[in-house]
C-alpha cells in the first residue's frame, strides 16, 4: 500500500525533505543545503539548479535513512519560499538565477506600478500593498533590464512551482503562492485583469492557479532516476512556506494566530475574510485550507539579525559549541539571559535588509541604539532578541487594531526553540505563547497535510489537531510586560527618528 507523503519544504538556507506516513508521524527528514547570492545591496538570488540539486539529493538520502521504497510514496507534495520570480522556459529550465523573497532592487519598477494603477486599488485586489517584495515588480525588472530574456520566459513561477514543473510538465502554483505576486485577485480566486492590463503583463506567461490540495500531475519517466522515485507518483502542488507553517501550527480555523520565527519571521491568523488595514500595514494570503484566508505581517531579517549577531559578534560561542557539540544559538541564549530585561536600555533596530511590514522601507537600515561603556555583549545578544520581538509587536497591534481577537500565539520555526526567546514574546506582546510539539517541521507537516488531503490519506485539514500537541506553555510576567511597554514607545521612536537618516543614506 502506497501510504507514505514526502514533503519537499525548499526554504532559504536549504530544502529539507520530510517523509511523513499515513497517520501524520514524522518518519524520518534530510536536508540539503544551498547559497545565496548577495551581488549588490538590496539583491538577493538563488541558483535553481541548486533547487533541484537538493531535492534529487535529499529524496534519495531520505528514502535510504527511512528504508522506503520509491513504490511506497503516494505522492510527493510542496512547500516553498515565496514572492519569488523564477522566468522558465517550455522543459522547466531556468533562464536565470531566481530573484527570490529577500531582494529589494526594483523599487523604481514599483514606483511605476503606482503611476498605472492606483496603490488603494492593488491593496483590495490582492490583499497586498505595491512592494518590490513581491513577484511582480521582479517581472518588471527583467523586463526593463534583460527584455530579451523576458520575451524568451515561457512563465515565470515561485521556487517549488519550478520544480513541479520540471518533476511532471505542469507548469501550476497554488492560490497562497499566487497571492504572493501583486496580480491576484485574492477574493475572486484568479489573475487579476486590472493590474494585468495596468502594468501590461500577459496572463499567458503566469501558471495555472490550482488548491493547495490538488495532483497537477504525475513524475515523468525521464526524471525519475534522477529525482530517486517511481515514475508516476502524483505530484501536489501544496503552498508557500508561510500558510504551510499556518497549517502545521495547527492554526486552521478562525480565530488561531502564530508566529514563525527563521531567517525572516511572521504573524499570521486564519480568518474568514481578509483583513485591510486602512494604513496597509499589513497583507493577506490566501490560506493553504482552501476558503481561508491568512491575514500577516512580516519582518525581513529575525533569525537572520540572530545569525548575523553570531556570525559577526560570537566567534567564541561557535567555537565552543562545535567543541561541545551543541547550537552556538544555546550559549548564545545562556549569555543574553545574564543581561536583564530591556538590555540595560540597549535597542536594537532589526532591519539588515530593509523592511516589509509594518514598515515598507527598503531603505532601513539596523542600528544598536544607546550604546555605552557599560555595555557587555550579552546586552547586545538579548537587545537582537528583544529587538525582533518588539518589530513583531508592530504588526501584532495592527491586527489589534482591527478588531482582532488574539488570546494565545503559538510559536514555530527555530527560534522558538529558545525558552528566553518565548518569554521575550510573551512580555512583549502580552499574550500566552504556545509551543508546538513540532517546530521547525511545522511546515512540512502543513504542506504533508495538504498532500495527504490530495490524495485521500487524510479527510480534511482538521487531522492537524491530534497531529500538533502543545509542549509548552509561556505566560506572561507582568512586571516584565510593563517593562517592555514603556521600551515599545522609545523603540518606534527611534525608528520614526532615522528615517530622514535612512533616506540620506541610499542616497549615499
Amino acid at each position: 500500500m502506497k501510504r507514505y507523503i514526502l514533503a519537499h519544504d525548499l526554504g532559504t538556507t536549504g530544502n529539507k525533505a520530510t517523509l511523513y506516513d499515513d497517520q501524520g508521524t514524522l518518519v524520518s527528514s534530510a536536508f540539503f543545503g544551498y547559497d545565496t547570492k548577495y551581488a549588490q545591496v538590496g539583491w538577493a538570488e538563488q541558483n535553481p539548479e541548486d533547487w533541484w540539486e537538493a531535492v534529487c539529493a535529499s529524496t534519495h538520502e531520505l528514502l535510504r535513512k527511512a528504508r522506503i521504497g520509491r513504490d511506497e510514496l503516494a505522492c510527493i507534495v510542496f512547500s516553498g519560499q515565496m514572492m519569488g520570480c523564477v522566468p522558465i522556459d517550455r522543459k522547466g529550465q531556468a533562464l536565470r538565477d531566481a530573484i527570490i523573497w529577500a531582494d529589494q532592487r526594483s523599487v523604481e519598477q514599483t514606483e511605476w506600478m503606482a503611476k498605472q494603477i492606483s496603490p488603494e486599488e492593488v491593496y483590495r485586489i490582492t490583499g497586498h500593498r505595491l512592494s518590490p517584495s513581491y513577484s511582480a515588480a521582479k517581472m518588471l525588472w527583467i523586463r526593463d533590464h534583460q527584455p530579451d530574456l523576458y520575451a524568451e520566459a515561457y512563465k515565470f513561477v515561485h521556487a517549488k512551482d519550478a520544480i513541479v514543473a520540471r518533476l511532471t510538465g505542469a507548469f501550476a502554483t497554488d492560490c497562497s503562492d499566487a497571492s504572493g505576486m501583486n496580480l491576484y485577485d485574492l477574493e475572486g480566486g484568479e489573475w487579476s485583469e486590472a493590474i494585468l492590463q495596468a502594468v501590461k503583463i500577459d496572463p499567458a506567461q503566469l501558471p495555472q492557479v490550482h488548491h493547495s490540495i490538488d495532483v497537477v500531475g504525475e513524475v515523468k519517466s525521464d526524471v525519475a532516476e534522477e529525482v530517486g522515485v517511481e515514475a508516476g507518483t502524483p505530484v501536489v502542488i501544496g503552498g508557500g512556506d508561510g500558510v504551510c507553517a499556518a497549517a502545521g501550527a495547527g492554526v486552521v480555523s478562525e480565530g488561531s494566530a502564530y508566529n514563525y520565527i527563521g531567517s525572516s519571521s511572521w504573524i499570521g491568523l486564519a480568518t474568514k475574510a481578509p483583513i485591510y488595514d486602512p494604513a496597509m500595514r499589513t497583507f493577506n494570503w490566501a490560506h493553504l485550507v482552501p476558503g481561508l484566508f491568512s491575514p500577516t505581517g512580516t519582518m525581513q531579517t529575525a533569525g537572520g539579525s540572530y545569525q548575523w549577531m553570531r556570525d559577526q559578534l560570537c566567534p567564541l560561542a561557535v567555537e565552543c559549541a562545535a567543541k561541545l557539540g551543541v547550537s552556538p544559538y544555546e550559549l548564545m541564549n545562556l549569555e543574553a539571559d545574564q543581561s536583564p530585561v530591556g538590555a540595560r536600555g540597549l535597542i536594537f533596530l532589526p532591519y539588515l535588509l530593509g523592511e516589509r511590514s509594518p514598515r515598507w522601507n527598503p531603505n532601513a537600515r539596523g542600528a544598536f541604539i544607546g550604546l555605552t561603556m557599560t555595555h557587555k555583549r550579552a546586552d547586545m545578544i538579548r537587545a537582537v532578541l528583544e529587538g525582533i520581538a518588539l518589530n513583531l509587536r508592530v504588526v501584532l497591534e495592527a491586527f489589534l487594531d482591527q478588531g482582532a481577537t488574539i488570546e494565545a500565539i503559538r510559536v514555530i520555526g527555530g527560534g522558538a526553540r529558545s525558552k528566553l526567546w518565548n518569554q521575550i514574546m510573551a512580555n512583549v506582546y502580552g499574550r500566552v505563547i504556545l509551543r508546538p510539539a513540532l517546530l521547525e517541521e511545522a511546515t512540512s507537516m502543513g504542506a504533508a497535510i495538504a498532500g495527504g488531503v490530495g490524495v485521500g490519506l487524510f479527510p480534511d485539514f482538521s487531522v492537524v489537531e491530534r497531529l500538533t500537541p502543545i509542549a509548552a506553555t509561556t505566560e506572561v510576567d507582568p512586571e516584565a510586560k510593563a517593562a517592555y511597554d514603556r521600551l515599545y514607545k522609545v523603540f518606534e521612536a527611534a525608528y520614526q527618528a532615522l528615517v530622514p537618516i535612512y533616506d540620506q543614506i541610499a542616497e549615499l
